[in-house]
């Protein structure tokens, strides 16, 4: 019996101090030391998975680009395209129309039935513009928290008559969009270059392009945070944001492809997102995402070709 009891006293113990441990964590740990370390663990972990998969991706691309150079030379020389290659074909060799310049593109304003046939591709600030944005019953949305371009489009979206998953490429595969709109890219940051960000992207719209032939992309720049979100220290900065928005502008062709950045509606005068208008650095509130949406609404190509 003294020997139970002295197991007993070591295992109370110990469990004594586990929840000591906890307690304090929670209630006394004002400068959340150890919230901040496995902030960080999960961190790493993520990040670990998101430029493991930005590398297989960049090793496939490399794989594949002296096959695809030669078509790309085909196509151009059958179109009789001349002169520098640049935007989306410079990044990846991919085969686009002519490139327009920007200051030959007319916007117009539109109301919300020119939505019925878009599609809204990207990760969780598609998520809130679905939730927040009136478009739910007019547009469809593809989106979920998360999503990166590496992933884009094998995310699962539905599942088919047969039980099986339908992703993003499985549906745009089986129905045809007027115009699409897509945004990812704050869950890249701090992995890979912006050169892989970029080089995936434009295979991402090239894919996109092959099976919505008739349809009208719109390539959104990446919502900014905070200007304190951005220097809090970690992967998450506005610097690195502006870095791939420039490649983003750059992607795009002018003539089915777009560039459109509502940044400039929602950033104050540091070049950030309004404090106000946030509820944790990142997203926005559900009461500024009609900001975004009236952006969208005033910024409809009307000289498509």
């Amino acid at each position: 019996m003294s020997g139970l009891r002295r197991r007993t006293g070591k295992w109370s113990f110990l469990i004594m101090l586990i929840v000591c441990g906890v307690f304090y964590m929670v209630f006394f740990d004002p400068e959340k030391i150890y919230a901040k370390a496995l902030e960080d663990i999960y961190s790493r972990t993520r990040d670990k998975k998101i430029t493991e998969e930005a590398n297989l991706s960049q090793e496939m691309l490399a794989a594949k680009k002296p096959v695809e150079e030669s078509q790309r030379l085909e196509t151009a020389e059958e179109n009789g395209v001349q002169g520098d290659i640049q935007g989306m074909d410079a990044v990846q060799g991919v085969v686009l129309p002519d490139y327009r310049d920007i200051s030959e593109v007319i916007y117009t304003d539109v109301e919300d039935d020119y939505f019925s046939d878009a599609l809204f591709i990207g990760d969780s600030r598609i998520v809130g513009l679905f939730e927040y944005g009136d478009l739910e019953e007019v547009s469809t949305f593809y989106a979920e928290t998360g999503m990166t371009i590496y992933r884009l489009l094998d995310t699962v979206v539905a599942k088919g008559d047969d039980g099986d998953d339908v992703t993003i490429e499985d549906a745009l595969s089986d129905r045809q969009f007027g115009k699409i709109y897509l945004m990812v890219g704050i869950n890249e940051l701090g992995t890979g270059t912006t050169e892989t960000f970029l080089a995936k992207y434009a295979e991402v719209v090239n894919r996109i392009r092959e099976l919505q032939p008739d349809a009208v992309i719109y390539v959104q720049g990446i919502l900014k945070v905070t200007s304190e979100r951005s220097a809090h220290g970690d992967y998450i900065t506005n610097e690195g944001i502006e870095e791939k928005n420039e490649g983003l502008s750059q992607m795009v062709d002018n003539v089915r492809t777009y560039y459109l950045d509502v940044n400039p509606v929602v950033c104050d005068e540091t070049d950030g997102l309004v404090r106000s208008y946030t509820f944790d650095g990142v997203h926005l509130k559900a009461q500024y995402i009609p900001l975004w949406k009236e952006y969208l609404k005033s910024h409809v190509v009307e000289n498509v070709p």
